[in-house]
């Protein structure tokens, strides 16, 4: 029962009924009715299963969620905030630190981050913090208020790409009165946001919101402008008067199988495939000009979340089997465990301690079958994970009429080759810790810089830069 209060007394902590119950579970469609089209999976909590969640929270004297969070979103605050079903306020919090909650908390891996230092994770469930963060900018709508920005600083900022890094980067130096524009290779904003997450993950709605609050802001978007065909880096500074150019173009280059019958027709990276479905409406054909090979027996190669993203889409897509083949096993497979779940539910089927030999052709031309070298586990690679040995002589053979590659990505070499800034042996770019470059004026973030990796440290690393670059271009004053 709650306490009571005697005259005189400083007040207790409020009474919360739910400190001890389980994490409130989320809202999911049914696996059989979803995998049939691009609807949502999770629909998201309602009011009262966000307060009831928040309520599980222990106000830990040492909020270690906090040190898990790569942008710094202060998470204690925006939980009481919840519980005292103060909208406003906690939307205020979470924007204050991360411009994108909505898509943070659909797509990032809590698990391994606010949810992986929070104290009840430690015996139980943590904190569903990726479910509130979601709830919270989900609220927007409703709840948000006119951005607040300061008076204009006279400074000029280019950003090149507008997926996490360049959108963190540019929202930040608007908040702070400069002039930035966004500079996008594709008709339409949100990077890896738009044209890599597939809608029932990501609805592209939601992107949509969040760019409209960047224009909000101030933020200014230069679409179907490649950098590197219609500008150079001198340009931004000799012709367009920029004082900072930050770089944020991703690392989409597709790593490749490099085994025979990889270029048959219906052998796709995910990649295109992803794009295609996702940016260009390949799945809408004819009503959207792009087309797409909807195949009935689909094969996917790798485990992170793009190969689920890839498996999950052919399904919705009208696959009667999807196999997701890896050369490992299950345990290895560095895509989130609850993407893995989804798929599983979904229908998706495992081939696990397989390695792809040849892809063969049927009589159309297509691919219809590929040969797969059965392995086991050795010893662990760099990485930690142990690495596949092939079994000499053990080779199966599985039918398929479209087969897609989710092995990773590299750096596109237009990074180098259009801002002259120095790059490493990968052709991935050298920055210092705040994303500086060799060139004192050019910035950059993001998986150009990193690699493959989340969206919230993409975000992390704008926002870092952001900060290098007011303080570079302010002291100059």
């Amino acid at each position: 029962m709650p306490q009571e209060v005697t005259a005189g007394a400083a007040a207790p902590k409020k009474y919360r009924p739910n400190i001890g119950a389980p994490r409130t579970p989320a809202n999911e469609e049914p696996a059989a009715e979803r995998a049939r089209d691009f609807r949502p999976v999770d629909t998201g909590y309602t009011k009262a299963d966000a307060v009831a969640e928040a309520n599980r929270c222990l106000d830990c004297k040492k909020p270690l969620c906090m040190e898990g969070c790569p942008v710094g979103v202060h998470i204690p605050r925006f939980l009481e905030q919840i519980r005292d079903e103060d909208w406003a306020g906690a939307l205020e919090t979470v924007k204050g630190d991360n411009l994108l909650p909505s898509v943070c908390g659909r797509v990032c891996p809590q698990e391994n981050q606010c949810e992986g230092k929070c104290v009840l994770g430690r015996k139980g469930e943590p904190v569903a913090i990726g479910q509130l963060e979601r709830f919270v900018g989900d609220m927007a709508p409703e709840v948000g208020k006119a951005p607040a920005c300061k008076p204009k600083n006279g400074k000029k900022v280019a950003v090149v790409g507008s997926g996490p890094s360049g959108i963190a980067c540019a929202g930040e130096l608007a908040r702070e009165g400069f002039d930035v524009t966004v500079f996008e290779a594709f008709f339409t904003g949100g990077g890896v946001l738009t044209y890599g997450i597939p809608e029932f993950r990501l609805p592209k709605d939601i992107v949509k919101r969040e760019i409209d609050g960047l224009e909000q802001l101030g933020v200014h978007f230069e679409y179907n402008a490649v950098v590197g065909q219609l500008y150079s880096p001198e340009d931004f500074f000799d012709e367009m008067g920029f004082d900072a150019l930050y770089l944020a173009v991703g690392a989409g280059l597709p790593r490749f199988l490099n085994v025979p019958g990889e270029n048959l027709p219906g052998v796709y990276t995910a990649n295109e495939f992803l794009t295609r479905s996702n940016l260009m409406h390949a799945y809408e054909f004819p009503a959207y000009d792009t087309p797409i090979r909807h195949g009935k027996s689909v094969v996917v190669f790798g485990g992170g979340n793009v190969a689920m993203d890839a498996a999950r889409t052919a399904l919705r897509l009208g696959a009667d089997k999807v196999t997701l083949a890896y050369r490992r096993t299950e345990a290895e497979m560095p895509a989130r465990r609850a993407e893995i779940h989804h798929a599983k539910e979904e229908g998706v089927e495992f081939l696990e301690l397989v390695a792809p030999i040849e892809f063969t052709a049927g009589e159309d031309g297509f691919v219809n079958a590929i040969r797969l070298q059965q392995c086991e586990l050795g010893e662990p690679d760099d990485s930690g994970r142990r690495r596949p040995v092939p079994i000499e002589g053990a080779e199966i053979e599985i039918p398929c009429d479209v087969a897609i590659t989710a092995i990773g990505t590299k750096a596109n070499p237009f990074a180098t080759t259009a801002s002259g800034v120095e790059a490493n042996k990968w052709g991935y770019i050298d920055t210092d810790e705040d994303g500086r470059t060799s060139d004192p004026r050019v910035w950059a973030g993001g998986d150009i810089v990193t690699g493959a990796a989340t969206v919230i440290l993409a975000m992390g690393a704008g926002k870092k830069a952001a900060a290098s670059i007011k303080k570079t271009l302010l002291a100059e004053e």
